[in-house]
């Protein structure tokens, strides 16, 4: 068996969790830059995520707040998928990845950090994106900061 090993994330998962869910509350806020919102459909928006497993790792996210697939409605569905496939092709223009993990993780067992909201994560990949550093180190090399990232993704939409 292999491991990915991910211990950038461990701020994350040591951090105090209020009760409030952080994408519904970047979603009402008006600060997208702040927030890392880089896209905002009609029913669905696509945020940077603040803790990635790589540079380029975006979720996109119904508005309404659901941990159900199944209470999506159609229009949701569609949307949601129509913003991952825009960004996977801009991410795919800016970043030249060689590869892509996109899916879901629906539950603590398989995986979500947030378990109360779902969302799709588009992680870009490269070979080899996956080195010494995180095993011995405890560190990843991040190659841009998520300003940065921000800034280029922004002005591809």
């Amino acid at each position: 068996m292999k491991n990915l090993w991910a211990p950038w994330r461990k701020e994350y998962i040591l951090s105090e969790k209020k009760g409030n869910c952080f994408l519904c509350e970047a979603l009402v806020d008006d600060q997208d830059r702040k927030n890392l919102i880089l896209y905002r459909g009609k029913e669905c928006f696509c945020i940077l995520n603040k803790y990635p497993y790589n540079n380029g790792h975006a979720m996109v996210v119904p508005n309404r707040h659901s941990n159900e697939l199944s209470a999506l409605s159609n229009s949701e569905m569609l949307e949601l998928l129509t913003i991952t496939s825009n960004v996977k092709d801009i991410i795919a223009r800016k970043m030249n990845p060689e590869g892509f993990n996109i899916g879901m993780n629906l539950g603590k067992v398989a995986g979500a950090g947030l378990e109360e909201h779902l969302h799709l994560h588009i992680v870009p990949r490269w070979n080899g994106d996956t080195n010494f550093m995180p095993v011995i180190a405890a560190t990843k090399v991040m190659p841009q900061s998520l300003e940065d990232l921000f800034a280029d993704l922004e002005r591809m939409f």
